[in-house]
């Protein structure tokens, strides 16, 4: 049996806060960047160019990438040889206040959803799964509400074809428009209940977007890459400004389902992807 502090816990959690806010995925980045160099289009190519310069100053004078800093969601894969010597939730969120204060991070969390009382940094959302082996895995998942506000679920019936799915995929696209930051990354959850496929949808937003969607492996990596063309014929663009680029990937994750339903839940995610990870 391992034994991992709470307090330790609690000093990564702050640090990945931080982290995360300001410096942009380096798989989210490299996309970018090569869209930028795929754009024809002038204007469309000096927002692509805007928005990876924003990325560069963020990284290089400790600001947050974007003025949103989200709602904090920790992702934690605790392995079943762990023990936390104290409050893992605790441990948590006193990291997330801890980071978020010291990153000089928005206040943008309200406690009480329909008094909208004074905004601060807590609680955040936290998932926690129980896996094989003696090391704790915790990613801070920021998540701003432009595009949270465009996530969508849709009960299918088990007879629905996959072009069904890749129509309501497309139209949600489609309805968030310019709205949400674009060029997007698009998290599919399908399957399981419909609670499930939504955090399905945005846990898939933390698979890499770099090199995987060059190969086409199985049917989902196919409709993955199937969908991402279709969404960048919509001609949306960068912050909707047209051109080749509305989206950088689609991440569909999927899980076992009832005989009698179909969920798929879509979680997009503006240009500014933020995630950081660390293995304790």
């Amino acid at each position: 049996m391992r034994v991992i502090s709470a307090d330790k816990i609690s000093k990564v959690v702050a640090r990945l806060c931080i982290s995360a806010n300001i410096d942009l995925r380096r798989d989210v980045f490299l996309q970018l960047e090569a869209a930028c160099r795929r754009e024809k289009n002038k204007r469309t190519k000096d927002i692509l160019q805007a928005i990876i310069q924003n990325a560069r100053v963020a990284a290089r004078e400790g600001l947050a990438i974007c003025q949103d800093t989200g709602l904090p969601c920790v992702f934690v894969e605790i392995g079943q040889e762990v023990r936390v010597a104290g409050d893992l939730k605790a441990a948590i969120i006193r990291g997330v206040a801890s980071g978020y204060k010291k990153g000089y991070l928005r206040s943008s969390m309200v406690k009480d959803p329909l008094l909208r009382d004074r905004p601060g940094y807590l609680p955040p959302v936290i998932h926690i799964d129980l896996v094989k082996g003696s090391k704790l895995k915790l990613t801070v998942l920021p998540k701003g509400f432009g595009c949270e506000n465009k996530a969508r679920l849709q009960m299918f019936k088990p007879t629905a074809k996959i072009n069904e799915i890749k129509k309501f995929v497309i139209e949600v696209i489609k309805d968030a428009g310019p709205d949400a930051c674009p060029p997007y990354i698009v998290g599919v959850g399908i399957g399981g209940t419909a609670d499930y496929a939504c955090f399905l949808a945005k846990k898939a937003l933390l698979k890499k977007i770099t090199n995987y969607q060059l190969l086409i492996t199985n049917y989902l990596s196919k409709l993955e890459q199937d969908l991402l063309k279709e969404i960048n014929k919509l001609n949306i663009g960068p912050m909707g400004l047209g051109g080749r680029t509305t989206a950088l990937a689609v991440n569909i994750l999927t899980y076992p389902t009832h005989i009698a339903g179909l969920p798929v839940a879509v979680n997009i995610s503006c240009h500014a992807l933020r995630s950081a990870t660390k293995t304790v």
